[in-house]
């Protein structure tokens, strides 16, 4: 016979049935909830023990999320995306090319550096694909380059040899003429490539006899085909321009403008410009033009001097020309901490070029004295002054492989062009100006 169950134990046994139905129930509602709210509403109108209980469901609850959080926080980060090959520490390099090609003027905007970086031809077979032969015109010694293949062993697209050898104009892939084009007296291939190289702006380089024999062109102008500037600016994100710095860059710099400056008699009248600017602000310029002296042969402490006591460079270029930006800009400027203050190209081709809001253009002022009061400005205000140091840590300076972009483009689908006039293209109307491009009549 079943024991008999007294007033006593069945009032026993109906709370703690009471009791873990109000857990199980609590626990079900807080679980529910926490998909959104995480309400913690509960019902705490229980007695004898099943409050306690209740809480005690609920503090479990809170250390298990505690503990996932816990865990969360200590999962590794995820890896930063890979960087291209051209970049420091770079080892993503490109795959075979599908699709349109963006390598020549006509099939894409811009300077098209990184594109060409990144193109291998889609029937491309390495070691199996026939070797390009590029004829250096004015010899291997004027480009600090070896005959052979050597040059492109670390390219992506590597079937191409240097050679200085003329007797090879007959049957090179490609002719590449430094600084001036001289006829080869040889019958031309159909399929042969002359391409011509500048580095210094049209004032200082020689016009082509023959203005439709060239092919392709290789200068720092933007719409070269092969670009070839003096350094390219690469950001590691398109998205990110600009970031906090934490660094003062005005700290104890007590000077105001320097200058190193050697030729005092530039087509684009920088040094009347800068003696302008002189009654203004003070303007220190070091070299033949001024009083000052900081010898060539030392430019660790010339640059050294620059940094630390400085704030502001004048990056002036010897000639006002399209796109025509170099190392004054470049290296003795962005190269430092010190804000570089250009003349030279267009305020357009320094947008496109350098970092953003890395430097001031004279041509954004009427003129000295206007960019002097602007300067003052700066020199008074640390927080401007630092805002033109943003762009530090967003990306860098890159190797842009200008043998190893030849190479790629001369293994890309051939489309028959050349130059219907190249010194029209080179120095015609509106390339270059002796006067401020604000007051061109061209632009």
């Amino acid at each position: 016979m079943p024991p008999r169950l007294t007033p006593r134990k069945f009032f026993l046994t109906f709370l703690v049935v009471i009791g873990v139905t109000l857990l199980v129930g609590s626990k079900f509602n807080f679980s529910y909830f926490s998909n959104g709210t995480k309400s913690h509403h509960l019902d705490s109108k229980n007695n004898n023990g099943v409050e306690d209980l209740t809480q005690q469901g609920l503090e479990e609850e809170k250390e298990e999320i505690k503990n996932e959080e816990l865990l969360e926080d200590e999962k590794e980060p995820s890896n930063p995306p890979e960087k291209a090959y051209f970049f420091t520490g770079g080892t993503l390099y490109p795959t075979k090319t599908k699709g349109p090609a963006r390598l020549f003027p006509e099939q894409a905007d811009g300077d098209r550096i990184v594109d060409q970086l990144m193109y291998v031809p889609e029937d491309y077979q390495g070691y199996d694909t026939p070797e390009k032969t590029i004829l250096l015109y004015s010899g291997l010694g004027s480009w600090g380059q070896k005959g052979g293949s050597g040059t492109f062993h670390q390219c992506p697209v590597s079937r191409c040899s240097l050679t200085a050898d003329r007797s090879r104009a007959a049957d090179a892939d490609a002719i590449l003429f430094k600084d001036h084009v001289a006829l080869p007296g040889v019958d031309r291939p159909m399929n042969q490539a002359w391409i011509l190289y500048h580095l210094e702006c049209p004032y200082h380089t020689q016009s082509v006899k023959i203005p439709d024999s060239i092919n392709w062109t290789a200068t720092y102008r933007r719409d070269s085909d092969i670009v070839a500037p003096y350094e390219r600016w690469t950001y590691f994100d398109p998205e990110v321009k600009q970031q906090v710095q934490n660094k003062d860059y005005s700290v104890n710099k007590t000077k105001k403008v320097a200058w190193f400056v050697s030729n005092c008699g530039a087509r684009n009248n920088r040094l009347q410009y800068a003696r302008e600017l002189g009654k203004y602000i003070e303007v220190d310029i070091y070299g033949g033009c001024g009083s000052f002296k900081c010898p060539r042969s030392d430019d660790k402490k010339c640059f050294t001097i620059l940094e630390s006591d400085y704030k502001f460079y004048l990056a002036f270029e010897n000639s006002n020309c399209r796109d025509y930006i170099t190392e004054k800009m470049f290296v003795n400027g962005l190269g430092h901490d010190i804000l570089p203050i250009v003349m030279g190209a267009r305020p357009e081709d320094y947008q496109k070029s350098a970092p953003e809001g890395s430097y001031i253009h004279v041509d954004e002022f009427s003129g000295p004295e206007e960019l002097a009061a602007y300067l003052h400005r700066l020199d008074n205000d640390n927080t401007l002054y630092n805002s033109y140091f943003k762009w530090k840590g967003t990306g860098e300076f890159i190797n842009t492989y200008f043998w190893c972009r030849l190479c790629a483009m001369l293994h890309s689908p051939q489309v028959p062009r050349h130059y219907e006039d190249v010194n029209d293209w080179w120095r015609g109307p509106g390339i270059c100006t002796t006067k401020s491009w604000r007051n061109a009549e061209f632009v």
